[in-house]
C-alpha cells in the first residue's frame, strides 16, 4: 500500500492556511507570531535548564535570563534582516535603502540571526560578568524550538518552497509552477527543530559535557549546520541568487563556517574545562 498516495501533489492553496490571526483591527501574522511564541518557549525552557541538577553551577540566574530576552531578540532581529539584506538581496535593498526596515514584508536570514544574538550574549555578559561561552551553551539547548517554528511559519505563508519532485508528498506551492515541489520547509522543521532540540537535550543532560564550556554550542553548529547543507539539496535555491559558482547555494556556503567554528569548539571544549564554572554572580 502506499501510504503517502492521498498526499500526491498536494494543491497548497486547497489547505486554507491562515496567514494572519485576526484581534481586534489589527492581523497578527502567522511568522510574527511564530518568532514570539518561540521566544517565548526558549526562554522558559532555559529556566529549566538552570534548575537542572548542575555540577557545574549555572552560569546565570533567572533575572539574568530575563534581562537577557530583550537582548537577544534584538539581536535576533537586527541580525537576520542585515544578513539577508547583504548576503542575499544586495542589489534590490542598494536600490531602495528604506526597505531594509520593512522587515513585516518578509526577509531574515538564520545565519545572521544567530550572529546577532551571540553578540547581543556576548555583550551582556561582559556587562554582567558571566560566562558568554556557558550562557550560549544554554541557549543553544533552547534554540532549536524557535527554528521549527519559524520553518512551520514558512510553510503556512507558503515560501522557501523545495524543488520541483516526483515524491508521493510534492506540494504545489501558488507562485512556484504548477509542479509539485519539495515541501522542504517541513524537512527543516523536523530536523532543525524537533531532531535539533531532542539531540541537543540529551548532550545537556551529561554533567560532563556542561562542565565543558562551548562544547553544546559547538554540537549545535555542527548539527544544525550538517542539517541545513543537506536539507538545501531539497530547497530552491533563492532566484536572484540561483546556485553559485562553487555548486553551492548560499545557505549552505553560509553553513561551512558554522561546521569548522563548531567543530573547533567541540575539539577544544576540554581545555576549558576549569574555567567559568563558579557560580553566577548576583543579578544587580
Amino acid at each position: 500500500m502506499d501510504w503517502f498516495a492521498p498526499l500526491a501533489a498536494v494543491d497548497f492553496a486547497a489547505l486554507s492556511l491562515p496567514r494572519a490571526i485576526p484581534i481586534g483591527p489589527v492581523e497578527l501574522r502567522f511568522y510574527s507570531l511564530a518568532y514570539i511564541v518561540g521566544i517565548l518557549l526558549a526562554w522558559w525552557w532555559v529556566l529549566r535548564l538552570l534548575r537542572a541538577p548542575q555540577p557545574p553551577a549555572p552560569p546565570a540566574t533567572k533575572e539574568h535570563i530575563d534581562a537577557l530576552v530583550t537582548w537577544a531578540t534584538l539581536g535576533v532581529i537586527l541580525g537576520g534582516r542585515l544578513a539577508y539584506v547583504i548576503f542575499y538581496d544586495p542589489v534590490r535593498f542598494a536600490a531602495n535603502p528604506v526597505d531594509i526596515v520593512k522587515i513585516w514584508e518578509g526577509g531574515m536570514a538564520f545565519h545572521g540571526g544567530m550572529i546577532g544574538v551571540g553578540l547581543a550574549i556576548l555583550l551582556y555578559c561582559r556587562s554582567q560578568g558571566l560566562s558568554w561561552l556557558r550562557v550560549t551553551d544554554f541557549i543553544a539547548c533552547a534554540a532549536p524550538i524557535g527554528l521549527g517554528l519559524g520553518r512551520l511559519a514558512n510553510f503556512v505563508n507558503g515560501e522557501l518552497w523545495g524543488r520541483p519532485t516526483g515524491a508521493d508528498w510534492g506540494v504545489v506551492f501558488p507562485g512556484a509552477g504548477p509542479e509539485p515541489r519539495h515541501p522542504s520547509q517541513l524537512y527543516q522543521a523536523f530536523l532543525e527543530g524537533l531532531v535539533l532540540f531532542i539531540l541537543m537535550n540529551l548532550l545537556f543532560r551529561s554533567p560532563t559535557l556542561r562542565a565543558r564550556p562551548g562544547f553544546l554550542m559547538g554540537a549545535f553548529l555542527v548539527l544544525y549546520g550538517a542539517f541545513r547543507f543537506v536539507v538545501e539539496w531539497f530547497r530552491e535555491p533563492d532566484a536572484q541568487l540561483g546556485v553559485l559558482a562553487t555548486g553551492l547555494t548560499m545557505g549552505q556556503t553560509l553553513c561551512l563556517p558554522m561546521l569548522i567554528g563548531g567543530a573547533w569548539l567541540m575539539a577544544t571544549a576540554e581545555g576549558r574545562r576549569t574555567r567559568g564554572l563558579a557560580a553566577a554572580p548576583a543579578a544587580g
